[in-house]
């Protein structure tokens, strides 16, 4: 039963769509709605990273099942995500604290380049569950804490 990668999985796309709309909001000049919008994307994003987390830590990573021929392209492709995922949140997480801080100007100009980084993760992020656990079957797993103890 694939149901916590899923509903990461769908976590982090409904992240994508607030952050969307919130831009869209802020080029209307909304700026209360687009406040809102991109407190909600970042819950949707920060519920995807604590399951994910939770999952990797204690049932571990889905090893790719597919066929032999595409697990190097697979895993070429799952870095790029990993690596706009993790650049996306880091930004994202800046971009949000000068919001908080009320630096707009640099909030303006990381939020940007956070947003489009952001909107290119969740359909990769998407690409990845769908040759998991719907293209292919799921690999083995093994949580981290059994390879942290040595179970």
């Amino acid at each position: 039963m694939h149901i916590l990668p899923t509903i990461s999985t769908m976590f982090i796309v409904i992240s994508a769509i607030f952050v969307g709309f919130g831009w869209y909001h802020i080029v209307k000049g909304n700026r209360e709605t687009h406040e809102k919008l991109m407190v909600l994307g970042a819950i949707f994003a920060l519920a995807f990273f604590l399951i994910y987390m939770s999952r990797t830590l204690f049932e571990g990573n889905t090893a790719f099942g597919g066929p032999e021929s595409l697990k190097l392209p697979y895993h070429l492709f799952l870095f790029f995500h990993i690596a706009l995922a993790t650049l996306g949140g880091v930004l994202g997480l800046i971009t949000l604290w000068f919001a908080y801080k009320k630096k707009f100007l640099k909030h303006k100009k990381i939020g940007r380049v956070a947003a489009i980084i952001w909107l290119l993760t969740a359909p990769t992020g998407v690409i990845v569950y769908v040759l998991l656990y719907v293209l292919y079957p799921g690999g083995t797993t093994k949580p981290v804490i059994d390879a942290i103890f040595g179970l």
